[in-house]
């Protein structure tokens, strides 16, 4: 009788439900990922896919708005640009719109009203016209931009020869028929003789030249390699051809003293054009005066909201390969099901069940984050060499992928390690 109620008294022990080590639950999830090892795969490739989009599009995206700075850069610093505004309006015919596309508005009596009167506030100042003509040597001839302007030109356009010299302001007064050409014409038309004090033929008139420009690769709106520089005066009197008394110009190019008093110098030149083409109002101006720095900052600003955009749409796989992830975990815990029945009748917590399952959804999309950086960085360099562009690496845009990767392994893969810790484990021993 007493041993009865000592027994009573004492009920013998339960086997103690100890949580499990992580390092127990890592190895179990990882046996399960390379149980399938096809499935495993195909789990994680949207995240693989997702991640390399991001990183390569954002590093293409930063290296063509890097190269696109750099040309425009290359092209004069402080640098305001006055030409003819083709979408602007004009006075006159009873307050009619008509469209100024078919002409010049911009002058050389604007050119010298520039430099009568701020001469002494900008550090040069270089109009041009522009032309496409063949150029001949010998038996070869390639067709090429002419540009007529003054010697100005080399510093505000950072032109400066690699050989020879450039042309000089005696040879703009005596309408010289002198030329600086481009690295590429050299190489192509002139190539086993010196360049300096050969003949040319432009537009089948004889011109010497007297420099060459020095490799300026082929990045920017127009292949510098092959364009030639002659005396504005020449061009307007030989090739163009223009009216003699008040003749054309594409351009006027102003070089500002520095990038603080841009802004100030660009109202100046607008009021003092205004004030030539005897127009108030602004929307009316059938030219326009733009700033080198604001045209950096709006192309800056399309490409990085386009780099953005890429890049979103490149996210929404990441999206896709989560939900890939939930499907195929839900599959993982149906079919895992006795496994999961007998771990808890051996007395493994639902937390324990719950940390494994998550544990196999973070492994798979952290594993897919990684090879995706690594793929995104290879497929950035392979498209940086057909698209001749030199692809800006960027940690942030990285870490954000793979924090974004992590993020969807967590979140898509709660909801199936939830449900396979809420399993009855005498319903789950049962489950065939």
């Amino acid at each position: 009788m007493s041993s009865t109620r000592s027994q009573a008294a004492n009920p013998p022990a339960r086997p103690s439900r100890r949580s499990i080590g992580m390092g127990v639950i890592f190895r179990i999830a990882w046996k399960a990922i390379i149980g399938n090892p096809l499935r495993s795969a195909l789990t994680v490739l949207g995240v693989v896919i997702g991640v390399a989009a991001v990183v390569a599009l954002v590093m293409i995206g930063q290296g063509s708005t890097s190269n696109i700075t750099k040309s425009l850069e290359s092209l004069g610093t402080n640098l305001l640009t006055v030409g003819p505004n083709f979408g602007g309006r004009n006075q006159g015919g009873g307050g009619g719109i008509v469209r100024t596309g078919d002409r010049q508005s911009v002058t050389m009596k604007d050119v010298e009203a520039i430099q009568r009167q701020l001469g002494s506030q900008v550090a040069g100042i270089a109009p041009v016209s522009q032309g496409r003509y063949q150029i001949k040597y010998g038996k070869s001839n390639l067709n090429v931009q002419v540009t007529g302007t003054w010697p100005d030109y080399a510093t505000v356009r950072n032109s400066a020869v690699d050989k020879g010299a450039f042309f000089s302001k005696a040879d703009v007064d005596g309408r010289k028929r002198t030329a600086v050409i481009g690295y590429g014409i050299a190489q192509d038309l002139l190539t086993d003789v010196d360049p300096i004090g050969q003949k040319i033929k432009l537009g089948g008139i004889s011109f010497t030249v007297v420099g060459v420009l020095p490799d300026k690769g082929d990045a920017g709106f127009a292949n510098a390699n092959y364009s030639v520089l002659i005396p504005l005066s020449t061009f307007q009197k030989r090739l163009s051809r223009s009216s003699p008394s008040n003749p054309t110009v594409s351009n006027i190019y102003i070089q500002g003293p520095d990038q603080k008093t841009l802004k100030d110098l660009q109202n100046t030149v607008t009021e003092l054009m205004a004030t030539q083409h005897e127009q108030t109002d602004p929307t009316s101006y059938d030219f326009q005066v733009q700033n080198q720095a604001d045209a950096l900052a709006s192309i800056n600003q399309v490409s990085q909201t386009l780099t953005l955009f890429l890049g979103g749409v490149a996210g929404i796989s990441l999206l896709v390969g989560g939900i890939g992830i939930m499907n195929i975990m839900l599959v993982s815990v149906t079919e895992r099901t006795r496994e999961i029945g007998i771990r808890k009748a051996l007395g493994a917590k639902p937390r324990d069940i719950l940390t494994q399952f998550l544990t196999e959804s973070v492994v798979l999309s952290v594993g897919g984050g990684l090879l995706g950086i690594a793929i995104g960085l290879g497929l950035a360099n392979g498209v940086g060499k057909v698209l001749n562009i030199t692809p800006v690496m960027s940690p942030s845009s990285m870490l954000l992928a793979f924090t974004f990767s992590v993020v969807v392994g967590v979140f898509f893969g709660y909801y199936p390690a939830s449900r396979a810790a809420k399993l009855d484990p005498v319903d789950s021993l049962r489950y065939e």
